[in-house]
């Protein structure tokens, strides 16, 4: 892959300022810049410029295609608001679009929320949606909800969200802005169905120069998309993964980004993510891996990056059978030292039957933490990975060690 590709046209009509004194629009808030973008949506698209200033989110920014949303750097922060939860008191079905809650007084007209119970409550099994009226304890949703949710069964609505998302959208941009979660004062949220940033269904996405801190979840999180860019971007302390990509999603291009202690993985590369590159990035203190990669996860190239201090392992293959691994991916000129913090870890933790894993010119050495005590682990001595040219030290165990010995 060129990782020199063009950027979205997104941005290339209208300008409409928001934020503080002399914006086109005043506000620092949500509907201040959700009103800049649904003007430019009717003129098919256009830059969306943010003044300096802290903006309160109370429901995602929802950008439309040909979009280009632009901050004015560190002095441009989009902060989540305190959220807030409750008990459903009847079940939430399938197709309704509405919930009978315990305490609706918290909630209001506009506000984002995410819905659960305890058999759905990860992955694509939640509900997402905007309150649009509010009548005693039922709160009227702008969209179905996807599964049947049972009070019996610690059914639940909050507010947790993501703060900046793309639906369904082509040729978008964001870039220049920080993206606060107010981790501690909001509930978790998935990555299959939000994020700091949160990309669905998306075609030729850019995002570039954001810092991602502090979100109860995913710090951004791109999903059945084809040719995202995700390009010099700092994600650290979010309670789930830095970056996910995920569900199919092909030609993604993430380059020269930091994400670090994030409490899973700082990239977690999820179900039939193919024919991408990950160049130039720094994964480093996170509780989990580096890297993970699984499910059908195929044809990928990691060039470059410097992968350090994890808690387990600087690369995860994880358990595949062999008919879903992650085949024929490329690691060459890498810098993988120091990983397993939490415990003993690997350079390479490699679990899955993987056929066409090339590990060439990278350096994979412990320097003197005796926590890589491997370069290599490999579950089973019949999975077959290929070394070329690596410079390998350090290690208290040696190269490559098996599990099945």
């Amino acid at each position: 892959m060129d990782s020199q590709r063009l950027a979205p046209t997104g941005g290339a009509g209208d300008t409409i300022t928001v934020g503080g004194p002399g914006a086109d629009i005043t506000g620092f808030h949500e509907g201040a810049i959700q009103q800049a973008i649904d003007k430019l949506k009717d003129r098919g698209g256009g830059v969306v410029q943010l003044t300096p200033g802290t903006f309160h989110i109370k429901a995602p920014v929802n950008l439309c295609s040909g979009l280009e949303l632009a901050g004015s750097g560190s002095a441009t922060v989009l902060r989540k608001v305190d959220g807030f939860s409750t008990r459903l008191l009847i079940d939430a079905d399938y197709g309704e679009r509405q919930l009978t809650v315990e305490n609706p007084s918290d909630f209001e007209p506009g506000t984002a929320v995410h819905v659960y119970d305890a058999d759905h409550n990860n992955a694509w099994e939640v509900s997402t949606a905007v309150i649009t009226t509010i009548e005693g304890d039922i709160i009227h949703l702008d969209s179905y909800l996807l599964r049947d949710y049972r009070a019996d069964k610690e059914g639940g609505v909050s507010t947790a969200s993501s703060i900046v998302a793309a639906v369904k959208a082509n040729e978008v941009t964001i870039r220049n802005l920080n993206v606060d979660g107010n981790r501690h004062a909001n509930e978790f949220i998935n990555g299959c169905r939000g994020g700091g940033i949160y990309l669905y269904d998306v075609r030729n996405a850019l995002i570039e120069s954001v810092t991602v801190t502090n979100f109860n979840g995913d710090g951004i999180s791109w999903q059945m998309t084809r040719d995202v860019t995700v390009r010099n971007c700092t994600i650290s302390q979010c309670s789930k993964d830095g970056l996910h990509p995920g569900t199919g999603s092909y030609s993604t291009l993430i380059e020269g980004n930091t994400s670090s202690n994030n409490d899973r993985h700082g990239l977690y590369i999820c179900w039939r993510v193919q024919n991408g590159m990950v160049k130039q990035n720094r994964f480093h203190h996170n509780r989990n891996s580096g890297i993970s990669t699984g499910h059908k996860d195929t044809d990928m190239v990691f060039e470059q990056n410097h992968i350090y201090e994890n808690g387990t392992a600087g690369v995860h293959f994880r358990k595949e059978r062999e008919a879903n691994a992650p085949h024929r991916n490329l690691f060459q000129q890498n810098t993988i030292e120091n990983n397993g913090l939490d415990g003993d870890g690997y350079g390479f933790l490699i679990e899955s039957p993987a056929e066409g894993t090339i590990l060439e010119g990278n350096t994979i050495r412990d320097t003197g933490s005796s926590a890589q005590k491997a370069a290599v682990y490999l579950s089973q001595r019949d999975i077959s990975i290929e070394l070329k040219d690596n410079l390998i030290s350090g290690h208290r165990d040696g190269e490559i060690v098996f599990g099945d010995e």
